[in-house]
């Protein structure tokens, strides 16, 4: 049994991790859940082994560990649950009151529950996805996104359908795409991660301010 409780801004970050059921960035996180995982919250969750967290670019990147994975089921079995107060409090008690028990009478794990969305890489989920991803690798507004460094950004999403949603996304009048000017700088990674579109390379993503 673990020795201490968890905090509510770490039991969320768990749930939320697990609902999401895949590597998420702080960026979307804070989209889709008004969360962010940084500071003392991440060096706890991290330093606990319950969360992995990587930096491929200017902001982290998080996942649940098997660790993450057992604490939170561990603790949804036994009732630990943060104090929440009010009505949304008395929702959340409710829906995570019954989790363990439809686990139960169902013969599933919290991972056989949540799982990562076969539609998550439907055009708008996926275009909001590579805008979040050009944000946080962005230096600046407006500034030149290398396609290599994005791309691992999207997790498990093909390369087909990141393609297709980079071409849509080329005739939008605030994003351009373009090949790199210097082409003896092109890295192995740059020329894999390319696009192509009109028979041309485009390595590098431009979007504008909103």
């Amino acid at each position: 049994m673990p020795d201490d409780g968890l905090s509510l801004p770490e039991f969320s970050a768990l749930v939320v991790l697990a609902v999401e059921a895949r590597e998420v960035s702080n960026s979307e996180l804070k989209q889709q859940h008004k969360l962010t995982i940084d500071g003392k919250l991440r060096r706890r969750l991290n330093d606990l082994k319950l969360v992995e967290s990587h930096k491929p670019g200017r902001a982290y990147v998080h996942v649940l560990t098997d660790a993450g994975w057992a604490r939170l089921a561990e603790d949804l079995r036994a009732g630990r649950l943060p104090a929440q107060s009010g009505s949304s409090g008395a929702i959340a008690r409710a829906l995570l009151g019954w989790l363990p028990r439809f686990m139960e009478r169902t013969d599933q794990r919290l991972a056989d529950i949540f799982q990562p969305d076969d539609d998550a890489a439907q055009p708008v989920d996926l275009e909001a996805r590579i805008r979040a991803a050009y944000a946080e690798l962005a230096p600046r507004p407006e500034a030149w996104v290398s396609l290599a460094k994005l791309r691992p950004l999207l997790g498990d999403v093909p390369k087909t359908e990141v393609d297709a949603a980079l071409a849509r996304m080329e005739r939008l009048s605030d994003v351009d795409l373009v090949p790199e000017s210097n082409q003896k700088t092109l890295t192995p990674q740059d020329r894999a991660a390319a696009v192509v579109i009109g028979k041309q390379d485009k390595h590098l993503l431009w979007i504008g301010r909103p």
